[in-house]
């Protein structure tokens, strides 16, 4: 038998693990053992930051956002892509007694004409389905759309509504969220009352705490309606495909939500529709739910091609939603110290024409009403109420800056009245390890002081006090 290690001819030696020895030497070539790495054990103590805070990390999108190289929805185009621009009604509560599109219908380059009664299911919203999507019959506030064009362009687009005729009987309007609170006002969403959320908090006995306190303050405090001004506004594509399935690009930022509810408006399975979320160049709240997407989804199926829909600058101040306008009365009984010991306070939010995040927003600022302070007796009573303005809904913070004016407004004030250092009574009355707060919950690695003195020591507030 010839040796195994030797090839035809005697050339050179087989080697150990080489393919001529199979058979012979099926063992695998040995593996050098893993090199040990250190593993470290972490474990932060209390208070104390990972590593990995205060490193240099490179956002992996960076490069191309500095370049101008990211590519947003409104860099999309799809073959055969048409626009979309939608009609605004421009008065704020009325009835449509007629739609007459068929001007617009007419023109060279008008592919498709939508109004309300194209749609489905017309209505949605994340909490209550109290919006159209498109107006009809009635009008709840400037912005609503009442009809929708597809042309070939969105100049033709724009030309297109001008052609389209909405006649209409005004209706009584309520624009501010007191009056709208009054059992004459006029009913926005008519059978149902003007206050569609309110939350209650109390804790402690507020009448016999404001008995026994040295002074109190009231004050009434304001907030303004707040748009997002996002760079980029609301953008989306609708696309159908041969299999009657839909495609949604869009900048929302709450694609299962937006899913859910374009399937519901449209009357389709959930599983016939794709909603893909495209780079957002800016949301802050302000895309967290559907706008013109079943708009140009219908659009998109009466053209049998894409519609692709872009809002005006206008359009975001009109038609999106914003920060929510809180009225907050505050009314504080206090010592001669500064402790306060009670506190009541009523919130009344501007809801606008449809519900949006207002419950949301409404119990957040319900909750910290009261600011990061320890008050035993506690009175918090918070409306939101329908009104024929502008939607309002989710903002950075839902409710929590808005109130954090007002509580923090008011302890300037008392600290000025009782002649106290605006720091001491922050100190005299702030959250420490323990505190409970107005819910109830026991508030666990509590730093509100330690906050408050590195901040003043850090921007010399002795110093700079005259």
């Amino acid at each position: 038998m010839e040796d195994p290690t030797k090839i035809a001819g005697g050339e050179r030696p087989i080697a150990p693990g080489d393919p001529h020895r199979a058979g012979w030497d099926a063992r695998p070539p040995a593996l050098a053992p893993a090199p040990p790495y250190p593993i470290e054990p972490l474990t932060p103590s209390v208070r104390q930051q990972t590593p990995a805070v205060g490193q240099r990390a490179t956002r992996p999108d960076a490069r191309l956002h500095g370049l101008g190289h990211t590519r947003f929805i409104d860099d999309m185009a799809l073959p055969g892509m048409l626009h979309a621009r939608i009609k605004r009604a421009g008065v704020a509560s009325a009835r449509i007694r007629r739609i007459d599109t068929s001007q617009a219908e007419a023109m060279p380059g008008v592919m498709a004409v939508l109004t309300g009664r194209d749609i489905p299911v017309n209505s949605f919203g994340p909490s209550l389905q109290d919006q159209p999507v498109l107006a009809d019959p009635r009008v709840f506030h400037a912005g609503d759309g009442v009809a929708a064009v597809a042309a070939v362009t969105a100049e033709i687009a724009a030309a297109a509504l001008e052609r389209i005729v909405v006649e209409y009987d005004p209706l009584p309007a309520v624009l501010d969220p007191l009056e709208a609170m009054r059992p004459e006002a006029p009913l926005v969403h008519a059978p149902n009352g003007n206050v569609y959320a309110s939350k209650v908090i109390k804790r402690g006995e507020i009448d016999r705490a404001f008995a026994a306190a040295d002074r109190v303050f009231e004050g009434r405090y304001r907030t303004q309606m707040v748009e997002h001004v996002s760079l980029e506004p609301h953008v989306a594509i609708a696309a159908w495909d041969a299999n009657a399935r839909l495609t949604v690009y869009a900048t929302i930022g709450r694609i299962t939500l937006a899913r859910a509810d374009i399937a519901r408006t449209l009357q389709l399975p959930v599983n016939r529709i794709r909603v893909v979320g495209t780079i957002v160049g800016g949301n802050f709240g302000g895309k967290n739910e559907i706008t013109q997407e079943p708009v140009l989804a219908m659009l998109s199926r009466k053209a049998g091609r894409p519609v692709k829909g872009v809002y005006t600058r206008a359009e975001e101040f009109t038609s999106t939603t914003t920060r929510h306008p809180i009225i907050m009365d505050y009314r504080s009984g206090v010592t001669r110290d500064g402790r306060i010991l009670a506190r009541r306070i009523r919130l009344v939010l501007d809801g606008g024409a449809y519900c949006s995040w207002s419950e949301t927003t409404l119990g957040k600022a319900a909750i910290l009403a009261a600011g990061p302070y320890r008050i035993d007796n506690l009175l918090v009573e918070a409306h939101a109420v329908y009104t024929n303005k502008t939607m309002t809904g989710a903002m950075r913070g839902f409710g929590a800056p808005q109130v954090c004016f007002a509580y923090e407004s008011e302890m300037d004030e008392i600290a000025r009245a009782l002649g106290l250092d605006p720091l001491e009574i922050r100190l005299r009355n702030a959250f420490v390890e323990g505190s409970v707060s107005p819910t109830g919950q026991v508030l666990q690695s509590v730093v509100v002081k330690d906050s408050l003195l590195q901040a003043a020591e850090r921007f010399g507030w002795k110093e700079r006090r005259p």
